[in-house]
């Protein structure tokens, strides 16, 4: 889907602001999943890879709380 075919006629959301809503709940999910994926890998002893997990669940919290102070300041109209 481009911005030529969906400008939030089908959804009620403009494009770029669904793609932001979309964009928080992925980091959101996603550092949720990796909270599983660190456990495995401890449980395996195999720190390497639960360390890996570890910098992209705080990379996936980052990317949610940008996201989510970006969304404050137009739903607040600024």
């Amino acid at each position: 889907m481009t911005s030529e075919t969906e400008t939030g006629g089908v959804t009620g959301t403009r494009d770029k602001d669904y793609n932001l809503l979309w964009y928080v709940e992925a980091c959101l999910s996603n550092a949720l999943r990796l909270e599983d994926y660190i456990q495995d890998a401890e449980r395996a002893g195999d720190t390497e890879v639960a360390d890996l997990f570890r910098k992209a669940q705080a990379d996936s919290r980052k990317g949610a709380e940008l996201g989510k102070e970006l969304l404050r300041t137009r739903l607040n109209g600024g």
